[in-house]
């Protein structure tokens, strides 16, 4: 009889000849490379600038306002003032807290200011959760004759303080002295009101103060 012969066996590739072996350590290293410059892109830091103290819509900004602090931003970066960005004479646009990072949008050309600030003397006690920064109302009372005045109507809707300087000496009856920022279109009626000696008085609006 003859003697049967063995079947051929077809060789086996090693196992790092299989190009998905290789597509998968590609992979892997892609991955740990895109891990890692993350990483390092979250480490690196940047100088911006930051509110030393309250900044109120208007108020001109200097260095003297501002501080720098190093924070790691990463694509935000842009979006910041950053501590080489003070080169022209610029205003806040709106309120920027103390230690808040100064957005880039929230400061402007100072010929384009919108606002601007008065001092107004409040007939009645001022809260004293009023402070700089908080969002109030100045309501008048036109003077009818000596001792009486007309019902209160809102003269300014949308004010914000600067500073408050408080009398509460027996003379001054508690009241408060105020600068306050208000819209450029309020300030005649404003100025009208204080000449002809209309009572004016402060209130905070809702959730407003510190």
């Amino acid at each position: 009889m003859t003697a049967a012969h063995d079947p051929v066996r077809t060789p086996r590739r090693a196992f790092w000849g299989d190009a998905r072996f290789f597509l998968g350590v590609l992979l892997v290293a892609a991955s740990v490379v895109g891990v890692w410059l993350v990483v390092s892109a979250a480490r690196q830091t940047v100088p911006v600038y930051a509110a030393a103290h309250t900044i109120v819509p208007g108020e001109a900004i200097g260095t003297g306002d501002l501080k720098v602090v190093d924070v790691a931003l990463g694509a935000l970066a842009g979006t910041y003032l950053t501590a080489d960005g003070l080169d022209e004479p610029v205003v806040a646009t709106r309120t920027i807290e103390a230690g808040e990072l100064v957005p880039a949008a929230s400061v402007g050309d100072p010929a384009s200011a919108r606002t601007t600030s008065v001092v107004v003397r409040s007939a009645v006690d001022v809260p004293a959760s009023v402070d700089a920064g908080s969002v109030v109302e100045v309501w008048s009372a036109p003077l009818l004759e000596q001792g009486a005045y007309d019902e209160p109507r809102i003269l300014v809707a949308d004010a914000t303080v600067v500073s408050v300087t408080r009398d509460d000496s027996m003379i001054g009856g508690g009241a408060a002295a105020l600068e306050l920022v208000i819209p450029r279109a309020d300030v005649p009626a404003t100025l009208a009101a204080m000449a002809d000696e209309s009572a004016l008085s402060i209130v905070p609006t809702t959730g407003s103060g510190s």
